[in-house]
């Protein structure tokens, strides 16, 4: 059985744009064809068998890959499993995403990394490429068995969740990191300066009467991870950059070639501390949502090419966690499903180009771990196609993850998946 997506435009940032054909034969790419070839006589005869896909008026795109996702599981399957989360991935166009390690157990060994990817692969939804732990139970005191887990199939170590307090721990993962080929991700976060605090620092915490965390606790920890990349040579990628200074501090650094890259997430470019109203913790999220000024930051920082990429930092948390006082509340909210329509309003707003987003949510996050997701003849066929118009109202009771904590229900936004495609098989289409 072979598919051919048709009507099309085709758009592989660097490689393909413009309107083409695509034949699927054996979880492959066998063809990229002119729209006129398609209907030839010689086609239509040696693919009589072809299921073919209308997608007219639509974008495929290399499949999109979100590498800062909580699946939860082992361990914590109330919130969150890996069939949940990877249905909620495929639902948000995501052919791939990275597990943080912050399970119960931590994936610090060989052992959960390897649970992990055969859970994933007997399922056949989206791919999970695994994050390990850079330390033992991400405690911060000892290295874990990163080159155990690298042969089992991680391609990231962080202690995602917490910092790596002490400076020589960090010195020391990013040298043993350098040395096999593996990229480092930061937590950035200064605990002490945190302190208990629940959401940003400024009038609106004054306003609720909660504890603020200054834009300090993060982009302290920054500039400390910087210097180290500096001294080590590491590979070091932030995630969820939220702040101006640490938006400045990575443009500086990379002027001068440091080998870092960041992340943003769809919350902060969207949000911000003004929105945090009623005390309703789907808004409760760290980095915390920070101010008007700091959004902006990341949006230039997004446009200039300062942060390299968009990930949703999925973090499902049940009822239990969200339903009870704001400073007591679990930190994080669901994002799978809803990145890519809030990211598209970069586009629609003219911050990014079409090409400039799909670099920021495939081509990117490819590179950064190692995965060749070109759309050309004899690569796996992992595809996302996107209808980039059609308006809708977010409804979290729709989402296939198995939490509900969005702060987005009832915004009205434009763009959703339409169809997304991992090894050749169709995981999502249109609503199924």
């Amino acid at each position: 059985m072979q598919t051919l997506i048709k009507g099309a435009h085709l758009l592989d940032p660097g490689n393909i744009d413009g309107k083409k054909g695509i034949f699927i034969k054996d979880h492959l790419i066998e063809a990229i064809v002119d729209p006129d070839d398609i209907e030839t006589k010689t086609y239509i005869e040696t693919r009589s068998d072809t299921k073919i896909i209308d997608a007219k008026g639509m974008i495929v795109v290399p499949g999109l890959i979100d590498i800062h996702v909580h699946l939860r599981e082992p361990g914590q399957e109330y919130k969150e499993t890996i069939k949940s989360g990877l249905l909620a991935s495929a639902r948000g166009g995501f052919t791939g995403v990275c597990s943080m390690p912050n399970t119960n157990p931590v994936n610090d060994n060989r052992q959960v990394t390897k649970f992990i990817i055969n859970r994933s692969k007997e399922l056949g939804l989206s791919k999970v490429y695994p994050t390990g732990a850079i330390t033992r139970g991400s405690l911060g005191n000892t290295l874990a068995e990163i080159y155990d887990m690298q042969k089992a199939g991680i391609v990231a170590v962080t202690d995602d969740g917490k910092p790596i307090e002490n400076a020589n721990m960090m010195r020391r993962a990013m040298e043993y990191c350098k040395g096999l080929n593996i990229p480092v991700f930061v937590h950035a976060e200064e605990l002490s300066l945190v302190d208990g605090g629940s959401m940003n620092e400024g009038p609106f915490a004054t306003f609720w009467g909660i504890k603020g965390i200054p834009n300090a606790a993060e982009s302290i920890m920054v500039a400390r991870d910087i210097a180290l990349c500096e001294l080590t040579g590491a590979s070091v990628h932030f995630c969820h950059v939220s702040t101006k200074e640490s938006v400045e501090a990575i443009r500086q650094a990379k002027k001068r070639k440091i080998n870092i890259t960041c992340e943003t997430a769809p919350h902060y470019f969207t949000l911000t501390d003004a929105d945090v109203k009623d005390y309703d913790t789907n808004f409760k999220m760290n980095p915390p949502l920070r101010s008007e000024e700091d959004r902006l930051a990341i949006i230039c920082g997004l446009s200039d090419g300062t942060i390299d990429l968009i990930a949703s930092d999925h973090a499902p948390h049940s009822v239990v966690e969200k339903d009870v006082e704001f400073d007591m509340a679990a930190f994080g909210i669901i994002g799978l499903e809803t990145s890519l329509p809030l990211s598209l309003k970069l586009f629609h707003d003219k911050f990014l180009t079409l090409e400039e987003l799909i670099n920021k949510m495939s081509k990117n996050p490819a590179k950064i771990i190692g995965i060749n997701n070109d759309i050309k003849p004899g690569n796996l066929a992992d595809l996302t196609i996107i209808d980039p118009d059609v308006a809708y109202e977010i409804n979290p009771e729709s989402f296939k993850s198995k939490s509900k904590n969005s702060p987005f229900s009832g915004m009205k936004v434009k763009g959703r998946v339409f169809l997304t495609m991992v090894n050749g098989k169709v995981v999502y289409l249109n609503g199924k």
